[in-house]
């Protein structure tokens, strides 16, 4: 598999907003640019059973052709709400 650079695919950093059965709404963050992106797990995370929950960094990977649908690709550290 070629790596996210050369695949037509634009990478996001975003947080967990909340889980629904298996979907993942994530609220993204690129330049000024915010939106919410309902997200799957990628298959590698799914295989070793990562936990992602409602308030987790993660990455995602967003197809150019539909901007309301991704995949996480990295979980991240947990934010600490205060």
């Amino acid at each position: 598999m070629r790596p996210a650079s050369e695949r037509d695919v634009l990478e996001f950093t975003g947080v967990v907003a909340r889980v629904a059965r298996g979907f993942y709404v994530v609220d993204a963050v690129a330049g000024s640019l915010r939106r919410e992106i309902l997200c799957t797990l990628s298959g590698r995370l799914n295989q070793n059973h990562i936990k992602i929950t409602p308030g987790d960094d993660v990455t995602l990977e967003v197809s150019p052709y539909d901007l309301t649908r991704g995949r996480i690709t990295f979980r991240g550290t947990r934010r600490i709400e205060r």
